[in-house]
């Protein structure tokens, strides 16, 4: 173990992105948060709940050791570019117990470290001094990474047209946009030292089933959302669960006339692919099948595989929409922003 720990700091999440000349923006990476130490030879890797990652991760390790400093911590996220993206599945798969498949996803699907902040180096500590300084040395630090393909300098900018311009590319690579205060120490484990904000996207999606509140059986617990794919089947990409208590007995008197066992998902149904964080073979996976009739619309963050990755907001019921106009390619974004890492 290294002697120099802290918390990564957090972020406010709000609405709109800030103005004024106290901030600086960062891009908000679509990966795992990662705090990296080194001393010496001995590398950590620690997750933002605390857990090390360096076993899954060597190439990042082995990049960290070719650093000339020997004395240092950085705050960044861990990323795998595939194809011209960013895959979040890839980069879940590399959370493996196997040593042996570890190292053949470090060389088949090797990860990137995107640093945006130095915590350490050399002896001295850089958490209490305010961003503007913290950057500066960052990006003086961050000339040894040239020739090193697996870490790289993440932009900043205080320049308020270049920020809107990372946000009208957020949805694939990019998970939003940050904004820091210049003024500021490194506020580990808190949330005073900015925000983030995250652009709202929406999908009119067909309720292909339900499931039941946990040891209920007069409400409902989450909508099964889907959408059409090119061959005309409909494909579970997610579900919807933030319904008010109150709510639930109406929505399941309005589900119960739609029930039909030979309806609800005709291509990829739910549980085909369950998420690798939930490895009980116990779990209860089956739904109440619905024939594709009710069309909502919901508010959805990130993608991952062709399914949106957490719960969806309910908007509003698309009563002037015809369940068969509801197909993936609302799911899909135009661009990467992979150029803003040189990737």
């Amino acid at each position: 173990m290294t002697g120099f720990a802290v918390e990564p700091m957090e972020l406010r999440s709000v609405a709109a992105i800030p103005d004024g000349p106290q901030w600086l923006y960062e891009p908000k990476w679509d990966g795992f948060r990662c705090i990296a130490h080194r001393d010496g030879e001995t590398v950590e890797l620690v997750s933002k709940n605390g857990q090390p990652l360096a076993r899954y991760f060597p190439e990042i390790v082995a990049a960290l050791q070719r650093l000339e400093a020997d004395g240092f911590s950085l705050d960044g996220e861990l990323v795998v570019p595939v194809a011209g993206a960013l895959s979040f599945d890839a980069l879940q798969q590399r959370i493996h117990p196997a040593a042996s498949r570890v190292a053949m996803l470090a060389r088949t699907t090797p990860a990137r470290f995107a640093v945006f902040d130095l915590l350490r180096c050399d002896g001295s500590l850089e958490v209490g001094s305010p961003l503007r300084e913290r950057r500066a040395h960052l990006e003086r630090f961050a000339r040894a990474f040239a020739g090193i393909a697996e870490l790289r300098l993440s932009p900043a900018a205080v320049e308020r047209r270049v920020v809107d311009n990372w946000f009208a590319r957020v949805g694939g690579a990019l998970d939003g946009v940050v904004a820091k205060n210049l003024d500021l120490a490194y506020a580990g484990g808190r949330r005073d030292g900015g925000v983030k904000i995250k652009r709202q996207r929406t999908a009119d999606c067909v309720i292909g089933g339900f499931r039941l509140a946990a040891g209920e059986q007069d409400r409902v617990g989450s909508l099964l959302l889907g959408l059409y794919d090119g061959r005309g089947l409909l494909d579970y990409i997610g579900f919807c669960s933030a319904f008010p208590t109150a709510e639930r007995r109406a929505l399941l008197e309005r589900l119960e006339p739609l029930r039909d066992a030979s309806a609800g998902f005709t291509g990829g149904a739910p549980g085909d692919a369950p998420s690798r964080w939930s490895r009980d073979p116990e779990r209860d996976r089956s739904y109440v099948a619905l024939r594709p009739e009710l069309v909502l619309e919901v508010g959805f963050d990130q993608v991952t595989s062709g399914r949106i990755r957490h719960g969806t907001r309910p908007l509003r019921w698309r009563t002037d929409k015809a369940p068969r106009s509801c197909t993936a390619d609302q799911l899909k974004i135009a661009g990467t922003a992979l150029d803003l890492l040189d990737l």
